[in-house]
């Protein structure tokens, strides 16, 4: 199969998604500086919840910590979706954690052995990561106006497809599998899941899916380095609380909360 037959048009991706409930209409970008970033556009001028960008490619892609993120042509999925949960603004991080699980469960349908979920925001295969996940938020008066759920998967890319420094950490579908997948399906089995475990976050908050995650993360008992800015402490993971939160066994028998940062597994 050759990926490049797999073009986006928005009537394509209208027609793949128009039967998902959660998905109010599609605005499609053949090139777009960031899909988050028009998302964030459009909900500011009242677009609905539901409403999603989707670009073939991206000149300023971001990921987390305004890190870049690499978004060549006709090969991957960048998409942008707009929420309205009624929620607190502290509870807004959690939005991450259920697209992780969406995410995850979307790609074992592909690698059924070696997908998990690195917290807070990705998703790798065999340690290798394969999607980036970046919410961004509006809020006033202690409530949330809009969410924007951006992901970045990708699919078809080769190994040199990627930047030299990501060689050795990135992967896709393609790499994985070893054929390359249309991006219509993948899109489509994407935002399925997604409308399924947003519409749990929304009845339950995170405890609707709290086992679903800790399936997926597969961190349970590990020890990990957390590196925030310029400092970084060990323990070993001993769960997540009801608020997204790692719980982190330190060497003093003290648990803490980590809410911020990135996590390195250490080994077992």
């Amino acid at each position: 199969m050759e990926e490049r037959a797999f073009v986006f048009t928005q009537q394509g991706l209208s027609d793949s998604l128009k039967r998902n409930p959660l998905v109010a209409c599609v605005h499609y970008f053949p090139e777009i500086g960031s899909t988050n970033r028009q998302a964030f556009r459009l909900a500011l001028d009242g677009a609905r919840e539901g409403e999603i960008v989707v670009a073939d490619a991206q000149t300023r892609g971001k990921g987390r910590l305004n890190r870049v993120w690499q978004s060549p042509p006709g090969v991957n999925l960048y998409v942008s979706a707009i929420l309205r949960p009624r929620i607190e603004p502290a509870t807004a991080p959690q939005i991450t954690l259920m697209a992780g699980v969406a995410v995850a469960e979307l790609l074992s349908g592909y690698c059924p052995d070696g997908v998990s979920i690195k917290w807070p925001n990705d998703v790798l295969i065999r340690g290798r990561k394969a999607c980036g996940i970046l919410t961004e938020m509006k809020a006033s008066t202690g409530a949330v106006d809009f969410i924007i759920l951006g992901i970045g998967l990708n699919v078809n890319m080769d190994r040199e497809d990627f930047d030299d420094l990501l060689r050795g950490t990135a992967t896709s579908l393609r790499i994985e599998t070893g054929i390359a997948q249309d991006r219509l399906d993948v899109i489509s089995r994407l935002f399925g899941f997604i409308e399924k475990w947003y519409r749990v976050f929304v009845q339950t908050g995170f405890a609707g899916m709290r086992d679903a995650w800790l399936a997926h993360a597969d961190i349970l008992g590990r020890p990990i380095r957390v590196v925030d800015r310029d400092a970084s402490q060990d323990g070993v993971v001993t769960g997540i609380d009801a608020d997204g939160a790692i719980l982190m066994r330190q060497e003093n028998g003290s648990v803490q909360r980590v809410i911020a940062g990135d996590v390195h597994l250490l080994g077992r």
